[in-house]
């Protein structure tokens, strides 16, 4: 009986020793730093993959040195781990226990997009086609067909999206993120609204969003914008045709070839607005929160016209007469590619 009680505290003493040297080897082994080759490293897990199934692939990748270390280290931590598919960014220091923190939490390698203000939605839609990391459903549709499998259905597509610089992970849907930007132009756009000026010449905030697309396109100085939104107010205060060549330009459509000659400026559309007094009936482009907030809050100056001086600032008049001579100094018998408010030859308006 001794020799039988000698035996078993062999045995005991023999799987203690065993036991702790297993659990110092996986301790070190989960709080040991990993291996890369380069930092960061794309690291990705696919629907459906099991801890074991990962744990090989960062074995197989040189990440980890062994990978029924990793699928120890996630049994005494619980084992009913449940990992979130997708790209992680792995860097330098990190270790097996931080590898499967990042994996449950979820927190995903992010992209970026910009959608640079003033572009068209046209622009924005080619713009969200050539990038990679975006799974493309509308690639071929027409914008009425987009703003639908929006859920927008009969929404004019045109300065519906807001511009900013968007994060999303790899495989986001081009709805999902037109959707954010839409959803994000709605919100920018009620809070400027609710703080607007009182007594502006807008019905509703969608005319605050075409005049704020109009301001974007004709500013090229950040600080220019509200004098600019306010020279238009004006004019439309006084019923004058605001004669803005952005919008005789998106009118034009692909019939514009880069040079506004004098019959696009004759040939009526719905957008001509030397033409057509009030504002075109859409955006003609995409408008950034700062131009929204400019048509909302336009200076109060008394300046009806306004000229590119061919740097990109302007030189604002309140009278036909002043204008027409900056006219002549700025422009010198050539119109400029820069945009301006007026025709060479202004004149007062009935």
């Amino acid at each position: 009986m001794n020799l039988i009680y000698k035996l078993a505290g062999i045995a005991f003493i023999i799987l203690s020793l065993v036991v702790g040297w297993l659990w110092q080897s996986l301790n070190s082994f989960s709080t040991s730093s990993i291996r890369l080759a380069s930092e960061p490293v794309t690291f990705t897990i696919a629907p459906g993959s099991s801890i074991a199934q990962i744990a090989y692939q960062l074995e197989r990748d040189s990440i980890i040195s062994d990978a029924s270390r990793f699928r120890w280290m996630v049994k005494l931590d619980g084992g009913d781990k449940i990992v979130k598919t997708g790209e992680y960014e792995l860097k330098q220091g990190m270790t097996p226990k931080d590898l499967l923190v990042l994996f449950v939490s979820g927190k995903v390698k992010q992209y970026a997009f910009t959608i640079v203000e003033g572009w068209s939605f046209r622009q924005l839609l080619e713009a969200l086609i050539g990038n990679t990391h975006i799974q493309h459903t509308l690639k071929g549709k027409s914008e009425a067909d987009v703003m639908t499998a929006l859920g927008y259905e009969g929404q004019h597509h045109e300065g519906r999206f807001l511009p900013d610089t968007y994060h999303f992970p790899s495989g986001s849907t081009d709805v999902a993120f037109l959707k954010r930007a839409y959803q994000s132009m709605a919100k920018a756009l009620e809070e400027e609204w609710q703080v607007r000026e009182k007594d502006l010449p807008y019905e509703s905030s969608y005319d605050a969003l075409i005049m704020a697309s109009i301001v974007e396109k004709e500013t090229a100085i950040a600080s220019e914008r509200k004098e600019i939104a306010g020279v238009f107010v004006r004019r439309l205060e006084k019923r004058m045709r605001l004669q803005t060549d952005p919008t005789v330009i998106y009118g034009m459509g692909d019939s514009y070839k880069g040079n506004l000659r004098k019959k696009d400026l004759i040939k009526d559309t719905p957008y001509n607005t030397y033409r057509r007094k009030g504002m075109p009936p859409t955006p003609i482009a995409l408008p950034g929160r700062a131009a929204i907030n400019a048509a909302l809050h336009p200076a109060k100056t008394n300046a009806l016209y306004f000229v590119a001086k061919g740097d990109g600032s302007h030189y604002f008049s309140e009278t036909v007469k002043e204008h027409n001579k900056a006219v002549r100094k700025y422009q010198i018998r050539q119109r400029k590619a820069d945009y301006r408010s007026t025709p060479a030859n202004a004149t007062k308006e009935q």
